[in-house]
């Protein structure tokens, strides 16, 4: 057995001890605690071991950051206490605070981050006001809805809206990964697109024999194309994807982008545009 195979399960085992002993835990994953007293940390971490993460996972904050680390609900939670914290609220203060946001929901388009979109591909008008960054996941049943309410949109806006595609396969889809990298082997020869429509129109078989027949089908080098899908020649560039998503809080997919600005909703072109011209004026 290599030390690779002992690594494996000794890590697994840690990992599932923390997530049991989650209240034990008190440097939470992805929560900057810089600028805290320790008094004012034990405070703070202690509002986010009593009140409920908003997300409807039915964790309070903490257990949701040390289960779900990817779950940005709660990282935006954990951040909200943290600052308030420091800016000398009271516990009550915040809770209600956390309260009355949960409530309300999370706003429609959050506040604006950066993105890094060199080398992805995109469609639509290099003049287009409102730029549109999708991460999608090839085998999820609910980015094959999206492609076609995004084509509407795209159709009712041609001149204002361009789409840009970032990767970013869920590890419950078993080949979500194949078809991820066999879109960027598309794209090295032309036709992401083109392979983007064939796959989502396949949706859910992202089977080899299933993505070389649309490879042929598009009329791609297939020599080339098979040595790089067999080499995983991409995969270090869709693990990248991936990272940058979670950076700016991407837990699910779809999930899309206005101009920095994560959507918070049900992606329909019937609410999506009247937003876009609303907002992007």
């Amino acid at each position: 057995m290599t030390l690779r195979k002992l690594a494996l399960p000794l890590f697994t085992a840690v990992l599932c001890l923390a997530q049991a002993n989650w209240q034990a835990v008190t440097d939470l994953p992805n929560v900057d605690w810089k600028g805290l007293t320790g008094a004012k940390k034990t405070a703070a971490l202690g509002i986010m071991q009593s009140e409920a993460c908003s997300c409807g996972c039915g964790f309070k904050i903490a257990e949701c950051r040390v289960k779900d680390s990817a779950c940005g609900v709660s990282k935006s939670m954990a951040a909200s206490v943290v600052k308030d914290t420091l800016a000398g609220k009271s516990a009550e203060a915040i809770k209600a605070e956390l309260q009355r946001a949960a409530a309300e929901g999370p706003p429609v388009l959050d506040e604006p981050v950066t993105i890094s979109t060199a080398g992805d591909p995109v469609i639509g008008p290099a003049t287009a006001k409102i730029t549109v960054v999708e991460f999608s996941d090839f085998q999820c049943p609910y980015c094959s809805k999206a492609v076609a309410e995004m084509k509407e949109v795209m159709r009712q806006m041609p001149k204002e809206v361009k789409l840009i595609y970032k990767q970013f396969p869920l590890d419950s889809h078993s080949q979500a990964q194949f078809g991820a990298e066999a879109s960027l082997a598309a794209q090295a020869q032309g036709k992401f697109w083109e392979m983007h429509d064939l796959l989502y129109a396949g949706f859910p078989d992202l089977s080899r024999n299933r993505v070389m027949g649309y490879a042929r089908q598009l009329g791609l080098d297939m020599k080339r194309f098979t040595a790089e899908v067999d080499s995983h020649k991409y995969k270090a560039r869709v693990a990248a994807e991936e990272k940058e998503g979670e950076a700016v809080n991407v837990s699910g997919t779809p999930t899309f982008f206005f101009n920095g600005r994560k959507f918070n909703g049900v992606f329909e072109a019937k609410t999506i545009v009247p937003l876009l011209r609303k907002e992007f004026k």
